[in-house]
């Protein structure tokens, strides 16, 4: 399976596939802090947001990086939970790679006033990463089977995760709970708090990883 993964990530960097991700990450960096200097956690939280779509989309390159022909000897040589894990492992590498790449930028431009807050905004967008590479696997091309429906799918999933993820929601399960997790490092969470947050990020991550993986099986 680690050949496999070795084998994705590296047609997604070569492909060229990785560009865009990097030049959409050190926009939105640059948009978030061009106010100037900003407490870490709170700017980590905001970042996180801001990532979610772009971390979506890597994944879905990603993953629709490889021809379904190719993709279907995948499943035949290595069996079909490892071919679905081995994608969703590389899709989490390149994600990992972007969030670093985004909370180390702050850094070289003057944005942090200190490191005081840094182990919360890296919780967050970890609760982002893993929730972005679920959405990006239920927009790939092996589920939706149109670039249409597949874009429809990560542009809606990215807007219900800032509109129904807002703290009093009234159906705030049906999203990731990103913006919620953003208001409150800003307001210096006890550790209640981010349980509570991760646990909702990680059911829901599991639930969408679920009806991938199921329809991924009844699509084949």
């Amino acid at each position: 399976m680690s050949a496999l993964v070795r084998m994705r990530l590296t047609a997604f960097v070569r492909g060229g596939r990785a560009l865009p991700g990097l030049l959409g990450t050190l926009v939105m960096v640059g948009i978030i802090y061009g106010g100037g200097r900003s407490d870490a956690a709170e700017a980590y939280g905001f970042s996180a947001v801001a990532l979610f779509p772009v971390v979506a989309w890597q994944a879905k390159l990603l993953l629709d990086t490889e021809p379904d022909v190719q993709r279907r000897l995948a499943v035949t040589a290595v069996g079909p939970h490892r071919e679905l894990a081995a994608g969703l492992l590389a899709a989490a590498a390149v994600g990992a790679g972007t969030v670093a790449f985004a909370m180390i930028l702050p850094w070289l431009f003057g944005a942090i006033t200190g490191p005081a807050g840094i182990a919360p905004g890296l919780w967050a967008h970890a609760a982002s990463l893993v929730a972005a590479v679920g959405l990006g696997a239920l927009a790939s091309r092996a589920v939706t089977r149109s670039t249409l429906y597949g874009i429809a799918v990560l542009v809606t999933g990215s807007v219900l995760a800032i509109v129904l993820g807002l703290d009093g929601s009234v159906v705030p399960w049906l999203a990731p709970p990103l913006m919620a997790a953003a208001r409150r490092l800003a307001d210096h969470p006890d550790s209640a708090s981010l349980v509570t947050l991760s646990a909702h990020a990680l059911l829901w991550t599991a639930v969408v990883i679920a009806g991938y993986a199921r329809m991924r099986r009844t699509r084949s």
